[in-house]
């Protein structure tokens, strides 16, 4: 079965005026609950106050979990931070955290959420409240659980926060592959960047990803992969610029699974972006990203059903 992690605060109402698709993460979790026999469930904790202001800064992680986020940062964000958003902001980052150490246990395991890769130190941006990615990086190298991370972002738009706030971290090494004129119109240095022009479509792009993202699995020789799984590259995203079919976005998930499992390198995949006025469409190709890694890293594993196994919460 393929391992998901997934918490009912990662459901949370939408705020009032936000664009974000708010009921997403439900919608996801109800298609992957449709396959029968194929998920095992698992529950994350909230992560620690001492490992978001690891990353954040603690009046900023203050301003989260009070849901007192002033004006300027709620307008960076794209939406204000109300208690349930606060809940949801500390849960997924232990979603990821959890989603990475059972995939050191079985290969792969995905969060239902998280890639939030636009949050920075003091404040949130681009739909991100905290960054999960870092974060679980963060927590990962210094309690030892792993010596060499490597974040993989295949999102259109560029991990900017991630980059930023793993930058001076040699154990973190990160890659972003995205659309180079969308979102952030400043861009952070990730340790390899790889902007493509507007319209990249498939051949293109598995080209792209292959021949840029191999070198650097062998330079850095990473223990643990964490990947942002953002289908945000498809041709007919709202907020994309990149022309991926889904068959496409299929293609780059197996790649990046079959080629990590040769290596024998666990890894853990979150959400990441997908945008569109039809949210079940969105949220069919998460769940589609979410059975295309797993199927690929586990293979006939994801089709045995562990003793215990529990139904989405």
């Amino acid at each position: 079965m393929i391992p998901v992690v997934h918490h009912p605060d990662y459901v949370a109402p939408a705020p009032a005026g936000s664009a974000y698709l708010w009921n997403k993460n439900g919608l996801v979790r109800d298609l992957l609950a449709a396959e029968p026999g194929r998920i095992a469930w698992h529950v994350p904790e909230a992560m620690p106050r001492s490992w978001l202001e690891a990353v954040h800064d603690p009046d900023y992680v203050a301003e989260v979990l009070s849901a007192q986020v002033p004006p300027h940062k709620t307008r960076r964000i794209g939406f204000p931070v109300t208690p349930a958003v606060a809940r949801r902001s500390e849960r997924v980052p232990g979603g990821t955290f959890l989603a990475a150490r059972i995939a050191q246990a079985l290969g792969y395991a995905a969060n239902s959420a998280g890639g939030s890769h636009h949050a920075l130190a003091d404040t949130g941006a681009g739909y991100c409240v905290f960054n999960d990615l870092a974060i679980a990086a963060v927590r990962l190298v210094e309690e030892g659980h792993a010596a060499r991370v490597l974040i993989v972002d295949c999102d259109v738009h560029q991990g900017d926060g991630t980059a930023a706030l793993t930058a001076g971290r040699p154990e973190i090494a990160t890659y972003s592959i995205h659309a180079e004129k969308n979102f952030p119109v400043r861009k952070a240095r990730s340790t390899l960047d790889v902007g493509l022009p507007d319209g990249t479509g498939d051949a293109d792009y598995l080209d792209t990803l292959e021949r840029t993202l191999l070198p650097l699995l062998t330079a850095f020789d990473p223990d643990l992969v964490l990947y942002q799984a953002g289908v945000d590259p498809f041709a007919e995203d709202r907020l994309g610029r990149l022309g991926l079919s889904a068959a496409g976005l299929v293609a780059r998930d197996r790649w990046i699974a079959e080629t990590l499992r040769r290596r024998g390198l666990p890894f853990a995949s979150t959400l990441g972006g997908g945008y569109g006025h039809d949210a079940q469409e969105v949220a069919q190709r998460h769940a589609t990203s979410i059975l295309t890694l797993g199927s690929a890293a586990l293979g006939d594993a994801c089709n045995v059903a562990p003793q215990g196994a529990s139904g989405p919460a």
